[in-house]
């Protein structure tokens, strides 16, 4: 019997509930036999309906948990993680269960067209696009992204912050009015704060803050290695820019725009720690960022 049918049979036996010859007619509608209509509802759920009933509501828990803002491989990862759920479970059976509750992940759809940049060789570009990295604390990227709160998004911020390349840990974050060289300096004396004694190659693009030189001159008091994006090539820093991405479409146009600073500084803290701590992704072995960076530290 199809889950179409047991919903049917079940609404009948709650709409008829005292009200004579309801259940007659409503058989009469749908065309079937009150025989199959009462072996229908009294049937016993098989083992495999019992699972997939269970599953379908851990689906729909993480799916709800997350805000409807992730997908199938997501959801898998949080299953793997979920102590309830017992048994193996594939992505095939995710996204079987994902199309039967008609469950789409509710964020921007990807940008798929892109014009190729012309390649241009600049040789402070050290990181080259290399993103796979093997262990904490051997990239770090750092960018800065403007925020809106206020009625109608009256005020401005800058948020800057400082990536970890392995396992996309963000783990400093700054607040500003622009983006200077004092914001970046404060930045990053969070970052050192936080990791120790540490010598990374530090990707950043051509801002001014960032070719400044005392900030450059801080850098160098830690003995770091500098890269810096090719002008006009974005993608040179494509990890912090896609984090920065799936910060706005996943965290702050999910929530209403806070109205007082108290209330961004919360929501953006709220959302950091959303992404450092709790968004699970198969890439990291479905760890989140934070339990990925510190298994390796």
């Amino acid at each position: 019997m199809n889950r179409q049918h047991q919903l049917a049979y079940q609404a009948i036996k709650e709409v008829s509930q005292g009200n004579h010859g309801t259940v007659t007619k409503l058989l009469a509608f749908l065309g079937v036999s009150r025989q199959a209509y009462y072996k229908g509802l009294n049937r016993q759920k098989t083992a495999w309906e019992i699972k997939n009933d269970f599953l379908t509501e851990r689906v729909q828990y993480w799916y709800d948990f997350h805000d409807k803002g992730i997908g199938s491989t997501k959801i898998l990862s949080n299953l793997n993680k979920d102590s309830s759920v017992t048994f193996p479970v594939t992505v095939k059976q995710v996204k079987r269960i994902m199309r039967s509750l008609d469950m789409r992940c509710q964020v921007r759809p990807k940008k798929r067209s892109r014009i190729k940049q012309q390649e241009q060789y600049i040789q402070d570009n050290v990181l080259n696009q290399k993103f796979d990295v093997g262990s904490p604390n051997q990239v770090w990227l750092a960018d800065s992204t403007e925020l809106s709160y206020g009625v109608g998004g009256k005020y401005k911020l800058r948020l800057s912050g400082v990536l970890d390349l392995y396992g996309r840990h963000m783990i400093a974050y700054e607040f500003s009015e622009t983006e200077t060289a004092c914001a970046e300096i404060a930045l990053f004396k969070r970052a050192f704060v936080f990791a120790g004694d540490v010598h990374p190659m530090v990707h950043t693009d051509r801002g001014s803050a960032y070719t400044s030189g005392a900030f450059n001159g801080f850098l160098a008091q830690h003995k770091v290695t500098r890269s810096m994006s090719r002008p006009g090539v974005p993608y040179d820093n494509s990890p912090i820019e896609r984090w920065w991405n799936e910060f706005k479409v996943r965290w702050m146009e999910r929530h209403a725009m806070p109205a007082t600073y108290q209330e961004f500084v919360s929501l953006v803290e709220a959302g950091i720690n959303y992404f450092n701590h709790l968004d699970r992704s198969p890439a990291r072995n479905d760890l989140t960022p934070a339990e990925y960076w510190n298994e390796a530290v």
